[in-house]
């Protein structure tokens, strides 16, 4: 079974619509949409919930009024400043560290799970799909991607499917490395500007660091062909592929206005470049 990400260093990108258009061309998959913190591939894919779980990667404290005696001594130890002089938690500013739990000399102080989000399999019209919904302003981000990725696996382990297309979050923090992790390939896809090269040359440079093999797909390529040069100017000199470049078109806006991935709305020009890109990467699969 093969594992392959598409990342981008910046949102924007057109990440979600090529997963979309790969999970059409692919056969034989399980798709994960791991990004948590926004995740839209479902609606372009349009998934039909068949298994539902809750979330819980956080703790948070709360003070027991019964049993506290107001020592401070909570309030001396919170570097987040969450507890008040009346002795009530403030859930924003807390952090789950759990310090205040450990120094209560009254034991007054109770720890509890956070329900963070939630998380799903379903199915869709291009095979199975697994993704989550994480709560606002809600951490662990990281670990429900893990969560994801882990039951994405278990699927195509379970039912025989070679592939595994995760969508994965732009930028380069905690949720990314959590999706790349391990994976055989990962596509990195950018845009001809300045902060889609300098957030591409981060993606490349994590990725190259978990040794992965790393392939750049510029998206939307003739709105700055000075910048575009720039981008594969510095892959030929890093020596990463270029699995393709797309064309901007605004049918890849009435594609998503339908629901649609771009492959099944429309055979034009964009169509037949991402069905190339998604064949250079399917022979580095291979």
């Amino acid at each position: 079974m093969k594992q392959l990400v598409i990342i981008s260093g910046k949102g924007g990108t057109g990440k979600t619509v090529l997963t979309a258009s790969f999970a059409f061309l692919a056969k034989n998959k399980v798709m994960a949409d791991c990004d948590v913190d926004a995740a839209d591939l479902h609606l372009i894919l349009k998934p039909t919930i068949k298994h539902r779980e809750d979330f819980r990667g956080s703790h948070s404290a709360s003070i027991n009024k019964e049993l506290c005696n107001e020592c401070g001594r909570c309030r001396e130890v919170c570097r987040f400043k969450a507890i008040s002089e009346d002795y009530t938690v403030d859930k924003i500013s807390c952090e789950g560290c759990g310090v205040c739990v450990h120094i209560c000399p009254e034991k007054a102080i109770e720890f509890r799970e956070n329900l963070s989000g939630e998380w799903f399999i379903s199915e869709t019209r291009f095979g199975p799909l697994v993704h989550a919904k994480l709560g606002v302003a809600e951490d662990n981000s990281g670990k429900l991607v893990t969560l994801v990725r882990q039951n994405a696996k278990l699927i195509a382990e379970k039912n025989g499917y070679g592939l595994v297309i995760i969508d994965g979050p732009p930028g380069i923090g905690c949720p990314v490395i959590a999706s790349i992790t391990g994976v055989d390939c990962a596509l990195v896809v950018t845009e001809p500007t300045l902060s889609g090269l300098h957030d591409m040359e981060r993606a490349i440079s994590l990725s190259s660091h978990f040794g992965i093999k790393t392939l750049v797909l510029i998206n939307k390529y003739d709105l700055n062909l000075t910048v575009t040069g720039q981008v594969e100017d510095y892959c030929l000199n890093k020596g990463i592929p270029l699995a393709g470049k797309v064309p901007f078109d605004t049918v890849i806006t009435r594609a998503m206005v339908e629901g649609k991935s771009v492959i099944e709305y429309s055979d034009g020009k964009v169509s037949k470049q991402i069905k190339k890109v998604w064949n250079n990467i399917a022979s580095d699969l291979s």
